[in-house]
Formats: C-alpha cells, sequence, structure tokens
C-alpha cells in the first residue's frame, strides 16, 4: 500500500469522525464561538481536502505520490506549468481529486442559490408591503407579532415589524438590530449554506451529523457576542425574550428562535473568554499532534 495514504486517512478520521464528537461535547465552544465555528470549519476543510487526495494518492506512482504530499504539507498548489505538463496517470488522479470535490462543491452552490432565490422573492415582497424608516435603518413591516430578522447576501436589509416596534424599548430594539447587522456583517448564510451541504453529501459523518445542528446556534452566539459590544446584557436577552415566538422567513436570520432560552441564559452569565479559548487552543494542538506521527512517517519513508 502506498505509505502516503496515511496522512489524508488519518486526516479525514480526526476532522471527520474525532474531533466533530470532541467540540459538539465541549462546554467552551459555546462561550468561544467563533473560535469553534473556526474549528468546524476547519474540519470541513480538512476533510475535503483528504477525500479529494484519497483517489489521487490511490493511482499516483511513488515519485509523484511523494511530490504531491510534499506539495500538501507545504501548502504549496502545483502551478499552471505543473498542471499542463502532468502525465497520463496524473491527470487521471486529478480527475479523480475533482470527482470527490464535486458533490460537496455542487451541494454548497446548489444550497446558496436556493437561498438566494428565497431571499430575493422576499425580498421583492418587502418593497411592495414594508417601509423604510431610516432611523432605524430597517424595514417596517406591518405585523403584530412582534419579530426582527435579515435577509443576508445581495439582497441584505434588516426587516422589523411593527409589533417589535410598540413592543420592544429603544434599547432593545437596538440590541435586536445590532444582533441582525452582526449577522449581515459576518456572512453568515456562508457557512449556513456550508453545514446544510455536508449534511447532504454525508448525512452519517459526525462532522456532518453534529455541524448542521452546532453551526447554526454557534452563529446566533456570536451575533450575540458582537451584539455585545453595542448594548446592555439586559437590553439584549429581555429583546430575545421578547422576540423568541416572533417568525421570520427560512432563508433570514431571527433574532429570537427556539435557541432564545439557551442564548439568553448564556447571556446572562457572564464568562472569562481567557479559559475558554485556551481550551478550544488546547484541543486544537491536541489535534495536530494527532498528525504528526503520521507525517513525519509518511516523510521519513523513501519514494
Amino acid at each position: 500500500m502506498n505509505h502516503h495514504l496515511l496522512v489524508p486517512l488519518g486526516l479525514a478520521f480526526l476532522t471527520g469522525f474525532l474531533v466533530p464528537s470532541l467540540v459538539v461535547r465541549a462546554r467552551w465552544a459555546q462561550q468561544a464561538p467563533r473560535l469553534a465555528l473556526a474549528v468546524w470549519a476547519a474540519c470541513g476543510a480538512c476533510f475535503t481536502a483528504a477525500t479529494a487526495l484519497l483517489p489521487a494518492q490511490l493511482v499516483l506512482s511513488a515519485d509523484s505520490s511523494h511530490r504531491l504530499a510534499d506539495m500538501a504539507f507545504r501548502l504549496e498548489p502545483p502551478t499552471l506549468d505543473q498542471l499542463l505538463n502532468l502525465d497520463g496517470r496524473e491527470r487521471f488522479a486529478l480527475s479523480l481529486a475533482l470527482l470527490a470535490l464535486s458533490p460537496p462543491a455542487a451541494a454548497f452552490v446548489r444550497r446558496l442559490a436556493r437561498a438566494r432565490r428565497m431571499r430575493t422573492r422576499h425580498a421583492g415582497v418587502l418593497r411592495l408591503v414594508g417601509r423604510y424608516d431610516p432611523a432605524l435603518r430597517a424595514t417596517v413591516l406591518d405585523d403584530d407579532r412582534p419579530a426582527v430578522y435579515c435577509l443576508p447576501g445581495r439582497s441584505r436589509r434588516v426587516v422589523v415589524s411593527s409589533g417589535a416596534v410598540h413592543a420592544l424599548t429603544p434599547a432593545q430594539l437596538a440590541a435586536a438590530l445590532a444582533h441582525e447587522r452582526a449577522h449581515i456583517a459576518g456572512r453568515h448564510h456562508l457557512l449556513v449554506a456550508a453545514a446544510e451541504a455536508f449534511t447532504a453529501v454525508f448525512p452519517r459523518l459526525p462532522l456532518a451529523r453534529h455541524g448542521g445542528t452546532a453551526v447554526p446556534l454557534l452563529l446566533e452566539m456570536a451575533a450575540d457576542d458582537r451584539a455585545l459590544r453595542r448594548c446592555t446584557r439586559d437590553a439584549l436577552a429581555t429583546a430575545l425574550y421578547a422576540l423568541a415566538s416572533g417568525g421570520a422567513p427560512r432563508s433570514a436570520f431571527a433574532a429570537g428562535g427556539p435557541s432564545a432560552a439557551l442564548r439568553m441564559r448564556r447571556i446572562l452569565t457572564p464568562h472569562s473568554a481567557g479559559r475558554p479559548v485556551l481550551l478550544g487552543l488546547s484541543t486544537i494542538a491536541a489535534a495536530a499532534l494527532a498528525m504528526a506521527p503520521l507525517i513525519v512517517a509518511c516523510c521519513s519513508f523513501p519514494s
């Protein structure tokens, strides 16, 4: 067996099975949501790269396999000249790698396109029935139910129902608006689409199964943390309570929703960011150290 298969196999196991199972149970993930999101995104990228490298390494010769492993370890992509001068076996390996990449890539593009169509249709409705409020910098929709949500992407806008304007105090409304603008600024819809794509392509993989539920919640918590730079904890928590039952389109981010109770408890329980970040970095370091023996062994064998 080609010994260069060990690294992508180990990487796929580590990022697809082991790390997701650890992170989904870790307390630090909800205390440091941005770091946890970075871990989920890195696991997704590394697992995708590993699944592309595996079939390529299976068909490459020993010399070509060693060169590919060296480029992967150095994060050095091939140049255009190298791609144009591939022999037949190397072209076949490249085709297999691209074939392995195509299902998650296609699923990601489909999710983005579908969500964009839904947001565009909803934005068209808002132009007809909503009115822009320059003081709030948001579109106000006549509806007695309290709701605040945003449409990210090209149709980005924050939407507030008239019920929310009447039910919330100015401080609470400002907190809810800051939360929604954090979603737009962070381009959180891209991570949601990536998590949905992974769940569709790898439904039984722990990375997809756990990430599909963890990522949306962590995005809400990350938006809460960013909103807290501009508002008080009490204002944001009480705004979430008032908006918990509010509705929003499927393709939008709502300030309330089913996770409101968990997020309220988190907001009202201050914690030090230092320890969770340290624990998260320790998890990442442990995962990197687990790969070290495979990389050293791979590099130690001659091509």
